[in-house]
């Protein structure tokens, strides 16, 4: 009875060892396939990259940085290459008009030398007016340049000029080089002292300044009066290459182009003040005089009407 039960007791001994053994070799066995799907599928993955190497998350990145600075630098030329912005507008020379179009960004100085190319008038003797004299550092686009907007073109070619300097007649030639000998000033004269003492200074007289230039205003000058002692307003119409000469009883309106020469003196004992003749004909004698213009609108007043470059 104890011999049999003994037996038992080993013979299930045995069972648990070689049940305890399948478990063990089952769980290896687990484990290695295990590892072998994890080798097989990095495998997988490296040959999909194409390398036969693995490569380490550094490398990654190294090369996803690499691959976007590639990028922006393809993009910079294609911005470069996009056309700058322009407007189509119009010029204005002599009733002549020109159809433009010009790149917003252009200053004024640029716009001139595409203007000399349309109307002939040299770069340093043009006035492009646009709201008011356009200068030279200012762009199209500062000065809002719009479609449809026109440019006023003031100015004379140069086959003008040469005609109007090959006609003058001889009389005018003695009569500049009498004035040239002459030192008497024009405030001595006995013409223009006479004025000055019967009118003295005008009530309205706007404040002047000596040893100053000033622009023009955007109103007519006033204050002013002629040698009738009537009182006078000057108004600049640029636009239509104008000056208008204003009295109580009428208004001349003058082509500036047709006006020869424009001479001024400041008056003695008030240098803040100039006397000023707006030549008008081919002979001194028709000077239009003008009393009590301020000091610094003298230089402006004589680049509006002739320009910086001057004939006479």
């Amino acid at each position: 009875m104890d011999s049999s039960d003994d037996n038992k007791a080993e013979h299930s001994a045995c069972q648990n060892i070689d049940t305890s053994s399948v478990q063990q070799t089952s769980s290896t066995h687990d484990d290695v396939t295990q590892k072998d799907d994890v080798t097989s599928s990095m495998t997988s993955q490296e040959s999909d990259s194409g390398g036969g190497s693995p490569t380490n998350s550094a490398d990654n990145i190294s090369t996803s940085n690499t691959a976007t600075v590639n990028t922006e630098e393809l993009k910079q030329p294609i911005q470069e290459s996009q056309p700058r912005e322009s407007v189509d507008f119009k010029v204005i020379y002599n009733k002549k008009k020109f159809e433009v179009n010009f790149e917003l960004d252009s200053t004024i100085a640029d716009f001139k030398k595409h203007v000399e190319t349309l109307t002939g008038v040299p770069f340093s003797m043009q006035k492009l007016m646009f709201k008011g004299l356009a200068k030279d550092h200012e762009t199209l686009r500062t000065l809002k340049v719009t479609k449809g907007s026109k440019f006023m073109v003031v100015g004379s070619t140069i086959n003008d000029v040469l005609a109007v300097s090959s006609v003058i007649p001889k009389e005018v030639q003695k009569e500049e080089d009498a004035a040239t000998t002459s030192k008497e000033s024009f405030c001595n004269q006995k013409v223009h002292k006479k004025v000055l003492d019967k009118y003295g200074k005008p009530e309205d007289a706007l404040p002047g300044i000596q040893n100053k230039k000033v622009p023009l205003p955007q109103v007519p000058l006033t204050g002013m009066y002629n040698k009738a002692g009537g009182k006078v307003r000057l108004t600049f119409k640029l636009e239509v290459d104008q000056l208008w000469i204003g009295t109580k009883e009428r208004t001349e309106k003058i082509q500036m182009n047709s006006i020869k020469a424009v001479v001024s003196e400041p008056l003695e004992g008030k240098e803040e003040y100039h006397m000023m003749g707006i030549q008008l004909g081919p002979t001194e004698a028709s000077r239009y005089w003008i009393y009590w213009v301020p000091a610094q609108y003298v230089d402006s007043i004589k680049d509006s009407i002739l320009g910086k470059w001057q004939l006479f």
